[in-house]
Parts: structure tokens; sequence; C-alpha cells
């Protein structure tokens, strides 16, 4: 049996650079097949929308960028976790223009099957128990105040602070690790279970 030309993988891949160089709306059945030099028919028999294929871009790259950072959660490792942003950002650059400069909303028009779906939820769910259990062991407790702490030292502020380098295509330099470790302790001194026990 002969080799597929294209397969599901290249249509992703040719889908995310499109995104990261021009935002989610880049992203066109004409625009990717023209970059691949593949058939219109060609995508539509591996995905029935742009939005699907969208979808599984936002998708895959997410997994490909939550995957080491709630291992640092996991292991209890919050400064990993935190460092783990620009650290990804710096390993794939293309891949992090196209997820980190934009929400999971520009991926999604409501029209995801449900597989995609019920995988995306899959994630959301790993991802907030992850923020949970941060929250409890760092901050003492899983309400509102503490997951607000949590998601800022480990998600506003290194996505913040890598964002402007990630609109000009360039690597943050290694003061960004320096100004979200700091910003990190300061916040954990602060406000962590230490502080009030």
């Amino acid at each position: 049996m002969p080799k597929k030309l294209f397969d599901e993988g290249d249509f992703v891949q040719a889908a995310r650079d499109l995104a990261a160089a021009g935002g989610p709306s880049s992203v066109t059945v004409t625009s990717v097949t023209e970059r691949l030099g593949a058939p219109v028919g060609s995508f539509y028999h591996r995905f029935a929308s742009r939005d699907v294929l969208l979808g599984y871009v936002w998708l895959s790259t997410a997994l490909a960028f939550q995957t080491g950072y709630i291992a640092a959660i996991d292991a209890g490792d919050g400064p990993a976790a935190a460092l783990h942003t620009p650290a990804w950002v710096r390993a794939h650059l293309t891949d992090a223009r196209a997820f980190l400069l934009h929400h999971r909303d520009d991926f999604a028009h409501g029209n995801w099957p449900k597989d995609l779906k019920d995988r995306v939820t899959r994630h959301a769910r790993r991802l907030d128990a992850a923020f949970k259990r941060f929250a409890r062991n760092t901050f003492g407790g899983t309400g509102q105040r503490e997951r607000q702490l949590a998601r800022f030292v480990l998600a506003d502020v290194p996505i913040a602070a890598v964002s402007e380098y990630l609109r000009q295509g360039v690597a943050p330099p290694p003061l960004v690790d320096e100004l979200i470790s700091t910003t990190y302790r300061a916040v954990v001194a602060k406000f962590g279970r230490a502080h009030h026990t």
C-alpha cells in the first residue's frame, strides 16, 4: 500500500506555523493546503472543517506545553513549574507563538466534534486539579484566593514575562527567568503556608 503523501500531523503543523505567524484567523483551508502543496480534498479527507483542525492545533500544542508543567507541579517543584514557560518557549518558539499569544477561544468556534471536546475537557480538568494541589500545598487551601495566587505565580507572571518576546519572535533572555523566580519567591514568602503557620 503506497504511503500517503500528507498525514494528519502535516496539516496540524502547517496550521500551527500559520497561527504562529498570523494568528488563528490566518488559518484557512486554502492557506493550509497551499502551504503544504496538498489538494483540498486531502484536507477534507482528514478534517471535517477548519474549526476541527484548529481544535487539534490547540489541543496538541497545549498538551506538549503542559506535560512538563504539570509534572513539575505534581513533583511539588513550584519554581520549576514557574520556569517551565520560558524554557519551553526557547525550545519551541514557533509553537509558543501560536499557543501563548492567543486564547483557547481563538481556536474554538463551537464546531468541535464530541471526541475533541471531551479531550479538551479532560485536559482542562487535569490542569485545574494541578493548580488546586499547588494552591493547597503552597498557600494552604483551594479557595478562590489561593487558586488566584497559584495561577498568578505559575501562569500569569511567566506568560506575561515572555509575551513581548513572543510578539517579537525572539527567545526570552535569561533575565526573564530571574524576574519570574524573584516574583515567585516574593509571593510565596508573603502568602505561603509558612508565613501563616
